[in-house]
């Protein structure tokens, strides 16, 4: 069976706002099955969360579901809902056999939560940090890192990275949905 690919999300945290963005391309094999995916939104009852996510569409949803249930048991604080997550990903049969990966930011932090049931907090670089996932992950995040001395604005910068990204890798395409916290 084929796989169905395209997804490329990234996360830029700069000036004190947090921006993700991820492009609308969902391919199987070297067919685009649809250019308008949504793979970014805001989480929790208020908001104030917001992630993307690269994989399988059902296992992403599934796990935005169980992340905004440890949000709301620990009262909205990301990092701690995050890994509760992951202790339920790496220890639930179930939850073990989903394959997506996520970039999830609040006004305090940066994560990203892997396949593996890992929470990842990339590293700031002179008031950056950026992350990203997916097919075209690493094009944007090259692009964005090469970017970041220049562009002070997070959106902008990672509207760029998104675009090259775009550009570079054919599972990437330019219908790019941003959220910003």
């Amino acid at each position: 069976m084929e796989q169905w690919h395209g997804t490329t999300i990234i996360g830029v945290r700069k000036n004190g706002r947090t921006v993700i963005a991820g492009d609308g391309q969902v391919s199987m094999g070297n067919t685009v099955m649809k250019p308008n995916a949504r793979k970014v939104r805001r989480l929790g009852r208020d908001g104030k969360v917001v992630g993307g996510f690269a994989g399988a569409t059902a296992d992403a949803f599934t796990l935005f579901e169980r992340l905004e249930k440890k949000l709301e048991t620990h009262h909205g604080q990301l990092l701690r809902a995050a890994v509760e997550l992951a202790k339920d990903w790496r220890t639930d049969k179930y939850l073990r056999n989903l394959e997506a990966l996520m970039i999830v930011a609040d006004a305090d932090v940066l994560l990203v939560i892997t396949g593996n049931g890992d929470v990842l907090e990339p590293e700031e670089k002179e008031g950056t940090t950026i992350a990203s996932i997916g097919s075209g992950g690493n094009y944007a995040l090259s692009a964005a890192r090469a970017l970041a001395d220049y562009e002070p604005d997070p959106e902008t910068l990672a509207r760029k990275a998104m675009a090259i990204a775009a550009e570079v890798c054919v599972f990437t395409n330019d219908r790019v949905v941003v959220e910003t916290v």
